[in-house]
């Protein structure tokens, strides 16, 4: 079977008809974090981090799980400094680029699995909002999941920090920006993720089924099911 067509960035289609549509009409969108938001690769990430450390870089450190958790959401600079922080920062960056390579290559032929209901939801709400994900990953990660997952026709746009190098929260404005999003929520699970939406300037949606705790947003999901309701007490607030 064939992978998923990718949605094509909008730069990328330039003065296209598709995209002065998506401009002029997509007024609302609801933006993403990836993980522990849309799919959980902890355990996965984990086992090629390890794998890599181990047999091709010959380095004794090996992370959990719950370090994993810890490290999400986070920029690979900062992740490295969190995992090798004996190292002089050139080569935590020669590590990094590592793991980053063999997790791609690990992630393609071990999926992550998605959250609980994710197509039925997203279907839902992609009849009424423009959606799109905006994470901290390396550049390529955000590609892997869109071309899993089995409904990548149902996000517009994505951006990662690995391939703008800006902030997630720069990034969250610069994908509202290129599908014209005038009304905006950002939805994620760490604290981080309510830093770049308030960054943004748009309202936040903890999806507390995720990695970590909050100290404010606009609203808090047990389960992607209760992201319907909540968007829509939240934009109407804004009309």
């Amino acid at each position: 079977m064939s992978s998923p067509a990718l949605p094509e960035p909008a730069e990328e289609r330039g003065g296209s008809i598709l995209h002065r549509k998506e401009h002029n009409i997509m007024k609302k969108g609801i933006l993403f974090d990836l993980d522990g938001t849309l799919w959980d690769s902890s355990a996965e990430v984990t086992e090629a981090w390890n794998t890599c450390l181990r047999e091709k870089a010959g380095r004794p450190e090996q992370i959990t799980t719950d370090d994993m958790h810890r490290f999400m959401g986070k920029t690979m600079d900062v992740i490295a400094a969190m995992m090798l922080p004996a190292l002089p920062q050139e080569e935590q960056r020669r590590l990094m680029k590592l793991c980053e390579d063999t997790e791609q290559e690990y992630l393609t032929a071990h999926p992550a699995p998605l959250m609980p209901d994710s197509y039925e939801v997203l279907r839902a709400l992609a009849k009424e909002y423009a959606l799109g994900i905006v994470s901290n990953c390396q550049e390529g990660y955000i590609e892997i999941y869109l071309n899993q997952c089995g409904f990548a026709e149902l996000f517009c746009d994505f951006e990662s920090a690995g391939k703008t190098g800006l902030s997630k929260g720069r990034n969250i404005r610069l994908v509202m920006e290129r599908q014209g999003i005038t009304d905006c929520i950002y939805v994620g699970d760490t604290q981080g993720d309510a830093d770049a939406a308030a960054e943004a300037g748009v309202p936040f949606v903890h999806a507390a089924y995720g990695f970590g705790a909050v100290r404010d947003c606009a609203a808090a999901i047990c389960s992607l099911r209760e992201l319907p309701g909540a968007a829509n007490r939240i934009f109407a607030k804004t009309v």
